[in-house]
């Protein structure tokens, strides 16, 4: 894998993940003041399912570019 594809994937990944801060900066705030009232447990099983999901992600558009 070059290293140009590795520095544009955290690219589009930094982008997305300011998107919130910069668009709601309000409601991100009240959104984490719930999350941090959250359980442990759910907060790891929250962030087992997204995982998951991003690896499914990940597999299929894998599979259907490397046919």
């Amino acid at each position: 894998m070059k290293i140009h594809l590795i520095i544009l994937i955290l690219g589009a990944i930094m982008i997305i993940e300011g998107m919130p801060y910069f668009l709601f900066p309000n409601k991100l705030k009240k959104i984490l003041l719930e999350i941090s009232n959250l359980d442990i447990k759910i907060l790891r099983i929250l962030g087992l399912i997204f995982m998951s999901i991003g690896l499914v992600m990940i597999y299929i558009v894998r599979s259907k570019i490397c046919q």
